[in-house]
């Protein structure tokens, strides 16, 4: 079907930008290594544009091996000077740390809880909360559930993940449906990303030095 002349967000303003927009922004996700991903590239995107991050989201996969977890919380400094000078990412390198970072504090959520998914969904009563707008300008930047999650993500060492960074991973994940109420999107069939199977853990790792 040709949805070239049906509304769309605000927000989806270029090609990558729609394609993101139809394809993945919304769709409900399980998938620990996903949900990784985009903890990571929203932590990258404070202070900057989401194009200018999806822009380079293939740079962020080749440098962050694909974003498996177990690997990147093995990176060590070496990774990290590495990585800094690369320009096919964010050269911060607060971010870049944060990355790994949060890689270690998501293996001690997968030890404790099962799975990263688990854990996260548990804010939203594992259900995605439907808030249809006229407008995705009237979007809050925050609400009482990601004020919740980035609290408890916190918790457990995780770092560029205040409540606005929060909020955007959950409508990016599913977790919220910020849709505007008449965008081609917001209902259509897609389908949502699962859990990947894991084995369990028996103890949380530590975290390398």
């Amino acid at each position: 079907m040709d949805t070239t002349a049906q509304h769309r967000c605000s927000w989806a303003t270029t090609e990558a930008m729609a394609h993101y927009h139809d394809t993945e922004w919304g769709v409900p996700s399980h998938d620990d290594q996903h949900l990784f991903e985009m903890l990571v590239l929203e932590g990258a995107q404070a202070g900057l544009s989401w194009s200018t991050i999806l822009n380079k989201r293939e740079g962020y996969r080749a440098l962050f091996a694909g974003f498996d977890i177990d690997k990147v919380a093995r990176f060590t400094e070496d990774d990290v000077a590495r990585i800094v000078v690369d320009a096919r990412i964010v050269r911060n390198r607060a971010k870049i740390e944060s990355a790994i970072l949060n890689a270690r504090a998501i293996q001690r959520i997968q030890a404790e809880h099962g799975s990263f998914g688990a854990f996260v969904w548990s804010f939203v009563g594992d259900t995605p909360i439907d808030t249809p707008r006229d407008s995705y300008h009237h979007a809050p930047a925050s609400t009482a559930e990601s004020d919740a999650l980035s609290r408890a993500l916190k918790q457990y060492g995780c770092k560029f993940i205040g409540t606005t960074i929060c909020y955007a991973f959950m409508q990016a994940t599913g977790m919220v449906n910020d849709h505007e109420a008449d965008c081609l999107a917001r209902t259509a069939k897609k389908p949502a990303r699962k859990a990947a199977a894991k084995a369990p853990r028996k103890t949380a790792p530590k975290a390398a030095k």
